[in-house]
């Protein structure tokens, strides 16, 4: 039974144009080969690692978990040879430009974890992405939890 509205469209019109939104809107940032890297008993802090591409200029401006009580936006970088690693307001997303965040440059901190991080683990990491018109959008990932030798996996992206 197809149900009518007085202008003539189609009661599935809306949800077709909230798909079609809901599916524009995932397409614009693709997260690939997130991973963690697993930590030892007493250990606080980990790092994340993953490899991001915008479909449009965008900038990854904030980065959260559950896993820790604060996550942060790191960049290491060799400074007067002296390696450096401070954290990051933001970091661009040139359109079409894979960025990858991995150990040695830009990546993810998780700073006072609740738990250990065990091999194998799925933790999960929320990214907010803000466009070129300011709108801020969120990623739900999960990263896979590598041993300490390892340094990639595949992201699970919901």
């Amino acid at each position: 039974m197809k149900i009518k509205f007085k202008t003539g469209v189609s009661a599935l019109t809306p949800l077709v144009l909230l798909l079609s939104c809901l599916g524009t809107a995932q397409a614009q940032v693709k997260v690939n080969d997130a991973w963690v890297r697993a930590t030892v008993a007493q250990q606080k802090t980990t790092g994340a690692f993953m490899q991001i591409t915008a479909a449009q200029d965008s900038r990854l401006v904030e980065v959260r978990s559950p896993a820790a009580a604060t996550v942060e936006l790191h960049q290491m970088e060799m400074k007067d040879q002296v390696m450096k690693m401070r954290a990051v307001g933001s970091l661009d997303l040139p359109a079409g430009k894979l960025i990858e965040l991995k150990p040695g440059g830009y990546h993810v901190m998780l700073i006072d974890l609740k738990a250990q991080v065990k091999d194998g683990d799925m933790i999960p990491i929320t990214l907010v992405i803000e466009n070129k018109n300011r709108k801020r959008e969120t990623l739900e990932i999960k990263a896979l939890a590598k041993p300490l030798n390892q340094s990639s996996s595949s992201a699970m992206q919901h």
